[in-house]
């Protein structure tokens, strides 16, 4: 029996409140999006988007361990942690209130994505929830939200000028070097770890074959399974000790939870104007991605901890003998 429609200010009502609730920090999204894929597993980008939020929060916590405070100056881990951050928010902020719309939509049994516009959500993403509504294309949805939510990120972080003057210094390069910006891992069950790597992060193109690549990773027949047991048994706290529990080997170095080393953050909510009303030729974007066999890589992932730890071994011995040269210089002379 199909349910009477609430008011339509009492929808945005719940839903903005949903939102607000949920968009607290890293972990909250997290758990919200893979919370949201259990009950609505035709939604696959939830659970995409669920993996992708704990590697950013991996990403977060790495920035507070010794070995990147060695590494990286505080200056620089906190314009970075403000990176991840504000990318992790800005995506939770638009996407949310299209699952809660959608899910509203089912439980009314009837389509109220004219809806979505209140919330600044894309016209793009009006007309696909729509054609979603119609043909059951989980895989198209999945793809388009990954379209709109990297245009969504090109206009809210990549473009700003924080951001290129980050990808514009030497700080970039060490980035790209030592840490997991622009990789993203896939942990299963059995520890084992899938990993993917985009160059030209900055490349809005580049971005969505990433995550289309992600996809056909996370739901391909042989991984899809043991990828969504790990994340069913370790709730995400912010840490790689969520996954490095199952492995035979781990960096010796603390991987803290989230919490315990970031407070939460008050983001400043900025209008948006729609990535859309340029942006009419995508067709592209949905090609289809060229497929291939998934090939577990904890030795290369190995492979990284150990050229990171070596950096840090570096730098704290130049450190230290530019600080002995610098001593022995400003040392008075002996009469």
């Amino acid at each position: 029996m199909r349910k009477e429609p609430q008011p339509f200010r009492q929808v945005k009502k719940t839903i903005t409140n949903q939102v607000d609730k949920a968009n607290k920090d890293n972990l909250t999204r997290t758990a919200f999006y893979e919370r949201f894929y259990k009950k609505h597993p035709e939604i696959r980008w939830s659970l995409l988007a669920g993996l992708v939020s704990r590697n950013a929060g991996w990403n977060m916590t790495d920035l507070a361990n010794q070995w990147f405070q060695v590494l990286l100056s505080e200056k620089d881990r906190t314009r970075l942690f403000s990176i991840y951050e504000t990318g992790n928010w800005t995506i939770f902020d638009d996407a949310c209130p299209q699952l809660l719309v959608y899910e509203h939509s089912k439980r009314v049994g009837q389509p109220l994505f004219d809806l979505l516009g209140e919330f600044g959500v894309s016209a793009f993403m009006v007309q696909e929830w729509n054609r979603f509504w119609l043909e059951h294309d989980e895989e198209r949805l999945c793809t388009a939200l990954i379209i709109n939510e990297q245009h969504v990120l090109e206009s809210a972080v990549i473009q700003k000028k924080l951001f290129k003057s980050i990808i514009s210094s030497k700080l970039f390069f060490q980035i790209e070097q030592h840490t997991h910006f622009s990789y993203v891992l896939l942990p299963t069950i059995e520890g084992q770890l899938y990993t993917l790597y985009v160059r030209q992060f900055e490349q809005v193109s580049k971005r969505i074959k990433l995550g289309k690549q992600l996809a056909y990773l996370l739901f391909h027949p042989d991984l899809h399974q043991s990828i969504s047991f790990f994340m069913d048994q370790n709730p995400h706290s912010g840490s790689r000790r969520d996954y490095f529990k199952q492995m035979s080997w781990s960096p010796r170095v603390e991987s803290a939870c989230l919490r315990l080393v970031y407070p939460k953050i008050n983001h400043k909510i900025e209008s948006r104007v729609d990535w859309y009303s340029n942006h009419k030729n995508i067709s592209a974007y949905f090609l289809p991605i060229k497929e291939w066999v998934p090939v577990p890589r904890e030795k290369w992932v190995k492979h990284k901890w150990m050229m990171i730890y070596m950096a840090m071994k570096t730098k704290k011995w130049v450190t230290s003998i530019v600080e002995s040269k610098s001593d022995k210089q400003n040392k008075p002379a002996q009469k």
